[in-house]
């Protein structure tokens, strides 16, 4: 069985959680962490995880603090989720750049900030709902 990581973070921003809207056309918009997979040519996971966050939305992040791991079974193989903690430290969207940017089945894919408290984390339709779970559970204490 073939098993792929993945290193997703969930950002810290003054007061403001950072995540990515994502849709498609007929579709239900959703909220996801910024990330993706892990390459041959990342050294390791943090590696990856700030390639990913300067490639989606051209930002740098301060220590990342992994948080969460979530495995999936899919067919003949299985996703391991790394879920990391960070600070945002700059975002400039000009900076973008990567496959997803070029490719338009992926869909929109945009970030946004909302403020670190439960009722705005629930309106988010944050996915999947283990991290949303998580997320709930925590934002109190990740804005103090």
């Amino acid at each position: 069985m073939r098993v792929r990581h993945k290193a997703r973070v969930v950002l810290l921003d003054d007061g403001h959680l950072v995540f990515l809207k994502r849709g498609w056309p007929g579709g239900d918009p959703y909220c996801t962490t910024v990330g993706g997979s892990v390459e041959p040519e990342d050294a390791d996971l943090e590696a990856a995880l700030r390639r990913e966050v300067l490639e989606e939305i051209g930002a740098t992040i301060g220590p990342a603090t992994e948080f969460l791991t979530l495995t999936e079974p899919r067919g003949m193989s299985t996703v391991v989720q790394h879920y990391f903690l960070a600070d945002l430290l700059a975002m400039d969207l000009d900076r973008r750049h990567g496959p997803e940017l070029d490719d338009p089945d992926t869909g929109d894919f945009e970030p946004v900030r909302v403020p670190l408290n439960r009722p705005a984390v629930a309106a988010l339709n944050l996915q999947p709902a283990e991290l949303a779970d998580y997320v709930l559970g925590h934002v109190e204490a990740w804005s103090a």
